[in-house]
């Protein structure tokens, strides 16, 4: 999805939010300090292997997976870490590892940490390794209908 097409469907449900330019960043701790974002306030998507499906677990940039607290939210026999080449295809207009947290406009579960929930903002890569997107977490979760959960770490 590129950023202008993630920009129109806001639009479309008027959503406000603010689009932050950055320096190429291309990890989620490197595009917390480029953006000046909190890295508990940034949220990374982490593509994930649910029962053999493509789906989206949305966590802060400063935690990791836990793959079996994940597989027990999701009511699941196996998660494993999908790779770039498992997913690249998927979203071919986002540069690889950059896209945004919204899976349902392709079918997929989104599993959401229920950590970002607390916050009032959300903020994540939008298509691109220099550009994030900041809104209201209510807004986000009213277009998107996560499935909300606790299975992330905070890194130590």
């Amino acid at each position: 999805m590129p950023i202008n097409k993630l920009k129109t469907f806001l639009n479309e449900y008027g959503v406000k939010y603010v689009s932050i330019q950055h320096s190429p960043a291309y990890t989620a701790a490197e595009v917390a300090e480029s953006a000046h974002i909190p890295g508990l306030e940034l949220a990374k998507t982490v593509m994930v292997w649910i029962n053999d499906k493509m789906a989206m677990a949305v966590v802060p940039a400063s935690h990791r997976v836990d793959f079996e607290a994940l597989a027990q939210v999701a009511g699941a026999v196996e998660v494993q870490l999908a790779s770039e080449e498992d997913f690249k295809e998927l979203f071919p207009t986002c540069d690889t590892g950059a896209m945004p947290p919204f899976g349902n406009l392709y079918g997929m579960r989104i599993f959401v940490e229920r950590v970002l929930t607390e916050d009032y903002e959300i903020a994540f890569t939008a298509g691109s390794h220099a550009e994030v997107i900041r809104l209201a977490y209510a807004d986000y979760e009213r277009l998107v209908e996560p499935e909300i959960g606790s299975f992330s770490h905070a890194f130590p």
